[in-house]
């Protein structure tokens, strides 16, 4: 099984090419993006130093089936998915800031609550909730989008007073991100699974705003198998879950948070695979549906570039 971690392209009328954590997003002419997802895989806003196979085929593939299962929710940015791997939809400026929404206290939220915070960007927290327990409704935790480093929680009042999205964006941005989550959420319970929490991110293209970007994917969201939930969580034990915190818990028992002197733990041929895995298992469970291996072929970047040039062709 071989990972790409790193593509060059020069597809026709191509303008730019923006190397993201994971994904590397072509600009076709201002007006289109080609978005290339990678196996490369970040955790603590790091890239690990192996890929993980058809990773970026999972990530892809469901955000492509979330996207088309939401558009009646928010316009989205998606036009065609020419490569398992890739892609291709509108240009659109994106939002300065991502949009949390968490269902449950979950992940960095329940490690800062334990700490003895209260508030989450501006959000006020409940009294006495234990790691895992169900928020009363959703809660909207926003971050800075960093092109570097680390992304910063930040409150809906510091994201109008300073300007970075004007209130009645910022307004719309929150209703479409709780519809989502509400939507996400239903196709999670009719599978076995809970949505814990996601991440969203928008643009504007003339004047109307765009759900961009990936959606519902292990990558930007946190699943727990339903069965066992509550009882797990009465125990105080960890919740079976589907995501890439599986991840982070294995780098962190290995002594890594992504701090400064930190060694990323050596990935050896066994944890790739485990990993691939792991992304492969939320795939079916999450869409219902067997996984197909994209073709094992001696060149997915030759693969690529013929299927995304003919697609831009056509547009």
């Amino acid at each position: 099984m071989k990972a790409v971690v790193k593509t060059n392209f020069s597809f026709p009328k191509q303008k730019s090419l923006y190397v993201g954590k994971v994904r590397d997003v072509y600009n076709i002419d201002d007006k289109y993006m080609a978005m290339v997802v990678s196996d490369r895989i970040s955790a603590f806003d790091v890239v690990l130093p192996k890929g993980i196979p058809y990773k970026g085929q999972v990530l892809n593939q469901i955000a492509a089936k979330f996207l088309d299962a939401t558009a009646d929710i928010v316009p989205n940015w998606k036009l065609a998915t020419p490569d398992p791997m890739v892609t291709v939809g509108l240009k659109c400026e994106g939002f300065r800031v991502e949009m949390i929404v968490r269902g449950y206290l979950a992940g960095s939220a329940w490690r800062e609550y334990k700490a003895g915070a209260r508030t989450l960007c501006g959000v006020q927290l409940p009294e006495g909730m234990v790691e895992n327990q169900k928020f009363p409704t959703p809660i909207v935790t926003p971050t800075t989008k960093a092109d570097e480093g680390h992304d910063e929680n930040i409150s809906r009042e510091e994201i109008i007073s300073t300007g970075l999205v004007a209130k009645e964006d910022y307004d719309q941005l929150e209703k479409y991100a709780l519809a989502l989550f509400q939507r996400g959420t239903e196709i999670a319970a009719a599978k076995g699974l809970i949505l814990v929490d996601t991440k969203y991110e928008f643009g504007k293209r003339d004047g109307k705003i765009y759900l961009i970007d990936e959606i519902h994917t292990p990558d930007s969201s946190r699943y727990f198998y339903a069965e066992g939930y509550e009882e797990r969580l009465a125990r105080g034990e960890h919740q079976r879950q589907l995501s890439k915190e599986f991840v982070r818990e294995w780098l962190m028992a290995n002594g890594f948070q992504g701090k400064a002197g930190q060694q990323v733990p050596e990935m050896t041929d066994e944890i790739v695979n485990s990993i691939t895995d792991r992304y492969i298992e939320l795939y079916e469970h999450i869409t219902g549906e067997r996984f197909q291996k994209a073709d094992d072929c001696a060149d997915i970047e030759a693969r690529i570039e013929k299927n995304v040039t003919a697609c831009l062709a056509a547009l």
